[in-house]
């Protein structure tokens, strides 16, 4: 690299810089073409100053990098709070003004581009959704590698930088996301190019890597399976210099171990365990780089004082002010933009063109990519069902071979991927392994399905799992993210980014739709046959209710074929969180394939072949009482209890409903799936109780049903918290949900007393001392549980 092309990196970073402080303090003046002054600054001053110089240099060696090979770059930027930098390049490229024309590349346009900064009306301080170029929400720290890994899969010409700042290391995901290079197959996915950039402090202290040696540094991403190269210094040019001849590296190296591997051949620069060393930067640069050194008597560059706003009263202190004004000066804004505050040539030829702009990256604009889905016709894998509640199936077996065939059908276009935390048979998903391997590049005569190239992905780590989907759906592709029902609370946080992600997204017409985020939750709270209490947690059905219905959907299909429904809709949906809630244990089965259709595209209906309310000369009135159920388990326990009372009380008119959209509860205009009140009233009525038996907690159905007219008369049996490894029975027993007690709630909620009811109330009671007893000595339930089925 030659002096001009240096000089000319430098500058672009100045001016970088630059802009990266003016829009954290500025309202006005934005190029200083008079002297500062109070008025000019914003009366809040809100950003992070201390990363964005390292930001700004990876964005300037990145541009060079791809004028120079021509590659296809996305940039991934973990330190999100430094959002006022990556604005600033994708500003100076020209991408922020073609998506957001009212931010023109002039004087105005620079004006509105520094009000717009963390103030009402403009947009966050961090690199979320309205940043182009962007795929990942950089609020909350550890899911920018994981991001990165699901980005370069199936995305063979791509290649991921990911710059992760010394504080998201410190977090439990990203210290996770290193081991995505063993899931990396270097013929047909992409690269990761990680770039730890080490400044030593975070909001209000060190970090755990910026005070390690640099050779302990190195020998950690060794045995992860990196090759680092290391870059430090403080001056810019040397820095520069530097990271260039680094950066050059290590393109050369990602498509040397690409080509290799493309030809069949062996890679060099393996690892000892005979993986190819795919290359990594450690970046060190002080905190705050080339900002303030010392503020009011102490240093500032370096520590931990330049994290956000180094010089915080410029309004109030005459001497923040200068020191403000000097040090914006000393980037030379008046050589970077001529009269017009337009960027000068020489600047603005710096930048890719067209799509090769890290901004304009189809990547991180992944709808621009995203083709429909080959998906088969689900009534294929239908289950025959003669009779309601007649007969058995796995529900989760028949999605597993539609998600084999679905697999085989992907096999060219390389768009869908199975995500699960080693779970995969375990859930009845192993159909796929007819077809897919899992992927993992350290394969093993001995191993069964697991081989570089398969496409089935398992880790055992949630976070892993959904941050690769989220990173795959957001570059146009497709997949299912699938785990069990407790511990997909370890990545509901990242659950909520992600709806946030894409409720932003909504409002943004240049943002195209992408494939929803398909999270299926079997294993569920209610059938722990060998497990404990911790496999029994059914929350992020909470978790998720209490986001956007713009963009979530709960599913809870009660059987195989309304499962293949359901997963059908939610596999061909775009910008939706969908959650599916279904176990994997067998179960009895309800509806055929085209009541399935119907029922689940109603949401809800009413079972008329469980209830005894008579013809249709009957049904103008309500029923004595309704029974309603909403998931799996507490379909079979409902079922039950309306056979019981059928059998005991026939003159008891009860309706029985099953719901399977949960959101369709909710009042409208609340949820786009809200039912009319109409509908509520004709499957629930007005006045009559509704004894409810639902698959989580009683709380979450309340939140929903909160706002219908009298909600109050919906009695609502759920998950209690309590658990154990026991039989299936004794589960719904301990929580409260089991037919015996429904019956019993029933007869206490019906609008009249049947003849027959006393007795009927005795039998529960005897039923459920008999069950107590009966467990505990044979270790299984009672055979008229174990082998009930609907009769007439």
């Amino acid at each position: 690299m030659d002096a001009s092309e240096l000089d000319d990196l430098v500058a672009w970073w100045e001016t970088a810089n630059y802009l990266t402080v003016a829009q954290i303090y500025l309202q006005e003046n934005p190029l200083l073409r008079e002297p500062l002054a109070p008025a000019h600054i914003k009366p809040r001053l809100l950003g992070h100053w201390g990363t964005s110089p390292g930001l700004n240099l990876v964005y300037a060696q990145l541009n060079r990098l791809i004028r120079r090979t021509d590659a296809a770059v996305l940039n991934i930027t973990g330190p999100g709070h430094g959002g006022p930098a990556i604005v600033a390049n994708t500003y100076m490229e020209g991408t922020w003004s073609e998506v957001y024309p009212e931010v023109g590349r002039d004087l105005d346009g620079l004006r509105r581009l520094v009000r717009q900064f963390s103030t009402p009306g403009g947009i966050p301080s961090h690199v979320s959704v309205p940043v182009p170029g962007s795929i990942h929400e950089g609020g909350e720290l550890g899911y920018a590698l994981v991001h990165a890994f699901g980005a370069a899969f199936d995305n063979p010409d791509l290649i991921v930088a990911c710059t992760v700042g010394d504080g998201e290391a410190e977090t439990g995901p990203l210290e996770g996301s290193w081991k995505g290079v063993r899931f990396l197959d270097p013929r047909r996915d992409g690269a990761v190019l990680p770039i730890l950039h080490l400044n030593e402090n975070k909001i209000s202290g060190p970090t755990v890597l910026g005070r390690v040696p640099d050779e302990e540094v190195h020998a950690l991403l060794r045995a992860h399976g990196w090759a680092p190269a290391e870059v430090a210094g403080d001056d810019p040019r040397e820095v520069h210099a530097l990271f260039a001849s680094a950066l050059d590296a290590a393109y050369d190296e990602i498509r040397a171990i690409q080509q290799v591997a493309r030809a069949g051949a062996h890679a060099g620069g393996r690892s000892g365990s005979g993986l190819p060393r795919w290359p990594a930067i450690v970046l060190r640069t002080p905190k705050g780089w080339s900002g303030p050194k010392v503020v009011d008597g102490k240093p500032v560059e370096g520590t931990f004082r330049a994290h956000q706003v180094p010089l915080p009263n410029v309004r109030e202190n005459p001497e923040h002010l200068a020191q403000l004004e000097a040090w914006m000066r000393g980037y030379r804004p008046q050589a970077r933009f001529d009269e017009h505050g337009r960027l000068i040539p020489e600047l603005a030829a710096l930048s890719p063109r067209g799509d090769r702009r890290l901004g304009s990256t189809p990547y991180a604009n992944g709808g621009r990519l995203l083709r429909d889905l080959d998906l088969p016709d689900y009534g294929r894998y239908a289950v025959d069902v003669p009779g309601p509640a007649a007969t058995r199936a796995e529900s989760t077996r028949r999605l597993g071979e539609l998600l084999r065939d679905l697999y085989a059908r992907t096999e060219t276009t390389r768009d869908f991927r199975l995500f699960c935390p080693d779970e995969t048979n375990s859930n009845r998903l192993g159909a796929v392994f007819e077809v897919s391997e899992r992927e993992l590049e350290e394969a093993r005569p001995e191993d069964e399905k697991i081989g570089p190239g398969g496409r089935v992905m398992e880790v055992l780590s949630e976070h892993l799992c959904q941050g690769w989907l989220e990173g795959y759906l957001l570059t146009g592709r497709h997949g299912m993210f699938a785990t069990y029902e407790a511990f997909a609370m370890v990545s509901a946080s990242m659950a909520i980014q992600h709806t946030k992600w894409l409720e932003g997204a909504r409002r943004l017409a240049w943002r195209a739709p992408v494939s929803s985020l398909n999270v299926l939750l079997t294993s569920t709270c209610w059938r722990n046959d060998h497990n404990g209490f911790s496999h029994q947690g059914p929350g992020l059905i909470d978790t998720m209710i209490s986001m956007s219905g713009d963009v979530v959907r709960v599913y809870l299909p009660p059987d195989a074929n309304c499962l293949l429904s359901v997963a059908d809709h939610c596999l061909r949906s775009r910008d939706y969180v969908n959650l599916i809630v279904i176990d994997k244990q067998p179960q009895l089965q309800y509806l055929g394939l085209d009541a399935a259709r119907a029922h689940c595209a109603a949401g809800a209906g009413t079972w008329g072949w469980a209830g005894t309310e008579g013809g249709a000369a009957d049904g103008a009135r309500e029923p004595d009482v309704v029974l309603a159920c909403i998931g799996d388990v507490p379909s079979l326990e409902t079922v039950a209890a309306a056979w019981l009372l059928r059998r005991h009380v026939p003159e008891l008119r009860v309706r029985v409903v099953n719901v399977v959209d949960l959101l369709a509860l909710t009042p409208p205009p609340l949820h786009p799936h809200s039912m009319s009140d109409e509908r509520f009233v004709e499957l629930f009525g007005t006045e009559v109780d509704v004894v409810t038996a639902f698959h989580g907690y009683a709380r979450a159905l309340h939140q929903v049903l909160h706002g219908r007219p009298n909600a109050a008369r919906f009695h609502v049996h759920g998950f209690n918290e309590q658990g154990t490894t026991t039989t299936p029975f004794d589960m719904v027993v301990l929580n409260e949900m089991s037919r015996y007690h429904l019956v019993l709630d029933a007869l206490r909620r019906a609008r009249r007393v049947p003849a027959g009811a006393a007795a009927l109330e005795r039998l529960c009671a005897t039923q459920l001392t008999r069950h107590r007893a009966y467990v505990r000595e044979h270790l299984e339930d009672m055979p008229e549980i174990r082998d009930w089925v609907w009769s007439d």
